[in-house]
């Protein structure tokens, strides 16, 4: 059997959200399964890293797919051509695109629809491509995969999809994420918060973060509660917009908030495990993997009682209203006391444990084993 897979998201040191889901699983799909050949779609050079096994052959094609107008010249042209030329029983998206002109039968995964409900939070060229496409992706593919059942849920809503042909594989942690010891938390507080206790949030600085609210948030938590806690920001600032720029510089403790850019994954550990708590508290998420790192690492978590975000963390997390600053400064007040932040730690320990990359990869496979 030959299952081609698009694997354009895996690039060394730049692996984040879908590209960490793809290679969490497809290396366990790989691994398990050695009687298949695969064959990985990149569009550029692969790092040996995502060659997962000696069943892996990658393919190189033109261009490198970064922009609506090279999505549909990569995926409509190129990748059509290369399944013929493999002879591909199959073809697997994780990131969501497929190929409208391939006849092979397609499996794809989505993770959220958010541009569906918040078009206004991204470029207009990019939700043309989306909107077009996406509705006939949903048509196209064989089967679906899908990250929680809001989203499946999503989904049929939008695109009228029959709901048995959606397959739930909920996301898993990475197992490196897990507590310090309170010596080793007080060194990551020396090196990212000037030694101070802090509050973080971490993903891509997109508007769906909601980051514009945490800040106004923060700066009334501060004004509250008259205390040292810092807010540290781990992720880049690919998508930061004007109107987050405004709440930042409207902030009376911004100099309480600190910014360290994108982080490894051993960083990233260290930053999450040494918080006083996480704060994810974005208006639309397909799942949210933060809230399980977080857990992981017996810290706390303030996340959003909207979409899929109380789907993941149940009664382990405090629920609060992304659309209200208020509600979020509530949340990190309550943060502050001792039995809270225990409490939840203990549920989020349990919680956590409902979880594995393992289970997501059988259920991926499962879905291409009813495709073929």
């Amino acid at each position: 059997m030959r299952i081609a897979v698009n694997t354009r998201l895996l690039l060394k040191g730049k692996l984040e959200g879908i590209g960490w889901v793809a290679y969490e699983t497809l290396k366990r799909i790989v691994l398990a399964h050695p009687e298949v050949e695969f064959y990985f779609i990149f569009d550029r050079k692969p790092d040996p890293l995502f060659l997962f096994a000696d069943n892996v052959k990658p393919v190189v094609l033109f261009p490198q797919a970064r922009h609506p107008f090279l999505f549909i010249w990569f995926f409509e042209l190129s990748v059509p051509s290369a399944l013929r030329r493999i002879k591909a029983d199959l073809f697997y998206s994780p990131d969501g695109y497929l190929s409208l002109r391939s006849k092979v039968p397609q499996v794809v995964e989505f993770h959220d629809l958010n541009f569906e409900h918040f078009p206004g939070d991204m470029p207009k060229i990019h939700l043309w491509h989306y909107k077009k496409f996406f509705p006939k992706f949903a048509r196209k593919a064989k089967r679906i995969v899908t990250v929680s059942e809001f989203s499946k849920q999503d989904i049929v809503d939008c695109y009228e999809v029959d709901p048995n042909k959606i397959d739930v594989a909920y996301n898993g942690v990475n197992e490196t994420f897990k507590p310090l010891s309170e010596a080793e938390k007080k060194i990551v507080r020396a090196h990212y918060s000037f030694g101070h206790p802090y509050f973080m949030f971490v993903g891509s600085l997109h508007p769906r973060k909601n980051l514009a609210r945490l800040f106004t948030a923060f700066d009334r938590f501060k004004q509250r509660s008259k205390n040292d806690v810092r807010l540290v920001i781990v992720g880049e600032k690919r998508w930061w917009t004007e109107p987050i720029q405004q709440a930042y510089e409207a902030m009376s403790c911004k100099e309480d908030v600190m910014f360290v850019g994108r982080l490894s994954a051993e960083d990233l550990h260290k930053v999450t495990a040494a918080a006083l708590a996480s704060v994810y508290v974005s208006y639309f998420e397909g799942f949210g993997i933060p809230i399980l790192e977080a857990f992981r690492c017996d810290t706390p978590v303030i996340t959003s009682n909207v979409t899929s975000m109380p789907e993941v963390a149940q009664d382990a997390a405090l629920l609060v209203d992304p659309f209200d600053e208020d509600s979020i400064a509530e949340g990190m007040v309550k943060m502050l006391d001792p039995e809270v932040r225990r409490e939840l730690v203990e549920k989020g320990r349990r919680r956590v444990q409902d979880f594995s990359w393992d289970n997501a990869a059988k259920v991926i496979w499962n879905s291409i084993k009813k495709t073929i």
